[in-house]
Formats: C-alpha cells, sequence, structure tokens
C-alpha cells in the first residue's frame, strides 16, 4: 500500500526547507542522527547506519569497545514519560507528546550508549529509526558518548493529512551545544535547529513510530 506524508511533509519543507532528498548519514556521530527521507512507499530512503550490535547500553562497562580509550557508560536517568503527558492516549496530542519523547530518548541515548528504550518506540519497518538506534550501538562499541544537549521545542503540532499512517508529527526543536564523542576528536558542537516529521501509528495501546525524516531546518539542498 502506498503510503506517504502529504500536507506535514509539504508544509514543513516549504517552511523549514527540509530537503526533498534528505542529508544521508555521512561522518561519524558528530551532529544529530542523519537526514532520512520518507519515500513513496513507506520506507526510508537512507537508514543510516549498519546491523545493530549487541553493545548499547550498559551502565557496568563500556558496550563492548576493548580499547584503552574507552569510557564506562555516563549513568544517566532515561527521559520520564510523565514529563510528556498525554502520550499515551490516543489524540493529536498524545502522538505529539510521543514523538517528542522519542527525540528525548534518541538524545539520551547518545548520552548513554543505551539504545534499548529508543527500539521500544518505533516499528520494525522504520529504517530510518534504525539508522538513529545503530549509532547509538556505535557509540555503545566505541564507549565514547555525547555529553550534554538539549532539544528545546520549537514548534509541535499533529498533522493527520497521511495516507496509511494514523497521524504525522512535525516537531522543530533547538539540539543546544553539546559535546563530541572523544572517538571522534571531541569538542564542541554550537547549537542548531532541526525539524523533524514522523509518521505514527496507535498500535497494542500506544504511539509507536512507524517513519521518519529529520534534516537541519536552515537546509535548503535540493535532491
Amino acid at each position: 500500500m502506498s503510503r506517504r506524508l502529504l500536507a506535514a511533509a509539504a508544509t514543513a519543507a516549504l517552511t523549514f526547507g527540509i530537503a526533498a532528498c534528505g542529508e544521508g548519514g555521512e561522518g561519524p556521530v558528530t551532529t544529530p542522527p542523519p537526514s532520512i527521507d520518507i519515500g513513496q512507499d513507506g520506507d526510508a530512503s537512507d537508514g543510516g547506519g549498519e546491523a545493530p550490535s549487541d553493545g548499547g547500553g550498559d551502565s557496568d562497562g563500556a558496550g563492548g569497545a576493548e580499547g584503552d580509550s574507552a569510557e564506562a557508560a555516563p549513568d544517566i536517568p532515561a527521559p520520564d514519560p510523565a514529563d510528556f503527558p498525554g502520550m499515551d492516549q490516543q489524540t493529536p496530542e498524545g502522538a505529539e507528546q510521543a514523538f517528542k519523547y522519542f527525540w528525548a530518548v534518541a538524545l539520551w541515548g547518545h548520552n548513554t550508549g543505551n539504545s534499548e528504550v529508543l527500539r521500544s518506540l518505533f516499528g520494525a519497518n522504520c529504517t530510518g529509526c534504525e539508522g538513529i538506534a545503530s549509532d547509538i550501538d556505535d557509540i555503545a562499541d566505541e564507549g565514547s558518548y555525547w555529553v550534554g544537549g538539549e532539544n528545546v521545542e520549537i514548534e509541535l503540532r499533529a498533522d493527520d493529512s497521511l495516507d496509511g499512517f494514523d497521524t504525522g508529527v512535525v516537531y522543530r526543536f533547538e539540539l543546544t551545544q553539546h559535546t563530541n564523542p572523544a572517538s571522534v576528536g571531541g569538542g564542541e558542537i554550537a547549537a542548531e535547529e532541526w525539524t523533524a516529521i514522523g509518521a505514527l501509528n496507535w498500535v497494542g495501546g500506544s504511539w509507536t513510530v512507524e517513519d521518519l525524516s529529520s534534516s537541519p531546518s536552515d537546509d535548503r539542498s535540493e535532491g
């Protein structure tokens, strides 16, 4: 069945300058997860990562890395669903909060190397989501993590102009300054505005991310 973002994707592309073909996943995890575009058949155009490893998220080690530079995974509490009120409700507002929670967990994963919580939030066919989770697994394997960073909401809105999904959500946020993993040289990364578009379904009593696109908001390249 053909599945595509309609008004949500079109409006975001015009308003925020998201590239129609995306940026792809180039380079190590020195920036937010790679830009993933939703295709006509509902599959992301680029997975942004290799098959996941088994090393994500143990707080008592470096996630399988054997090098001397490996660090123990930081003991940082996961985002609390209670801070995203309504995400457990089958409403447009619930979908908004669920997608916002997804990105909070994605950032936390980059800080800790834990991809387990994130994997519980997306469907098996969300290639872009898997790419983000695989990036987190790589961080765990290297034993070298992001330090700091916060997703500061700029705009959050649901859009039901979808074919094949229950709803779409547009989330525009500032990823605040953070520090690169030591494995890629460290260093401060300046704050940057991002726009993410999610395609969500209500599955088994909760919102599940089935497809997504993400890109810097000022990216106006053409595919």
